[in-house]
């Protein structure tokens, strides 16, 4: 049985998607609610899947694979951190998305681990994109998107589906974060039309601290973990 005060948090996260979402026009069935359960244990994650949660998000692998082994593959589960590339062998059979890519040679280690593992499953990528310019930040300028998706996209890398956009927003600053939010949409719009992607649909944007700007600016994706699961001890 799910703890009181986690069952409470999701739904009241829940509730509040619904709002920002009718407010901002949109359906909320069009934005998909990834649960940050990085440094969370097994037993919180099982109480939040229980409860119906699907989607997932983990940022290091070694913290990943504490979890996701144990739980049912009806979950899907969102590589959120930085990758090396390096460690891309360890993301097939584990993890549908990857939110966090953002040079070739990631991309191209991707494709070759996810081919040799089973040879038809499809890895979900984004490719991340430092909208504010942080130095703190890993991620694509946004010059630079275009270009290493038409790069990656001609080399039609086996078992890649590149599938939108990721960013994260300025800490403290709601002004600055609606900006790089808005601007993500701009140039993931960009993107689908110019390259005649249909499948670059998506927007991983907003965490717990500004989902309902993300959402207004166009998220599809939103990564939530301390509105449900409380602040890290």
């Amino acid at each position: 049985m799910a703890v009181p005060n986690l069952a409470e948090n999701l739904s009241e996260l829940q509730l509040k998607i619904k709002a920002c979402a009718e407010a901002s026009g949109r359906n909320v069935s069009d934005i998909e609610l990834i649960a940050v359960s990085k440094t969370r244990t097994l037993d919180e994650v099982k109480q939040i899947a229980e409860l119906g949660q699907i989607s997932f998000g983990e940022n290091t692998i070694q913290d990943a694979l504490t979890k996701i082994p144990h739980l049912g593959q009806h979950l899907n589960w969102h590589f959120i951190g930085h990758l090396q590339s390096k460690k891309a062998g360890k993301l097939p059979g584990y993890f549908q998305w990857i939110h966090s890519v953002d040079n070739l040679k990631l991309a191209q280690k991707l494709s070759t681990a996810m081919f040799s593992h089973s040879g038809n499953a499809t890895l979900n990528c984004l490719i991340q994109v430092n909208v504010s310019g942080e130095k703190n930040k890993s991620g694509l300028k946004p010059n630079q998107v275009k270009t290493f998706l038409q790069e990656v996209v001609n080399l039609q890398l086996p078992c890649i589906q590149w599938r939108g956009l990721m960013t994260i927003g300025v800490l403290g600053d709601e002004q600055q974060t609606r900006s790089a939010f808005s601007q993500l949409r701009e140039l993931q719009q960009q993107c689908k039309t110019e390259l005649n992607l249909p499948m670059f649909d998506q927007l991983s944007m907003g965490m717990s601290g500004d989902y309902c700007l993300a959402i207004e600016e166009g998220a599809t994706l939103i990564r939530v973990g301390t509105s449900i699961f409380g602040q890290r001890g």
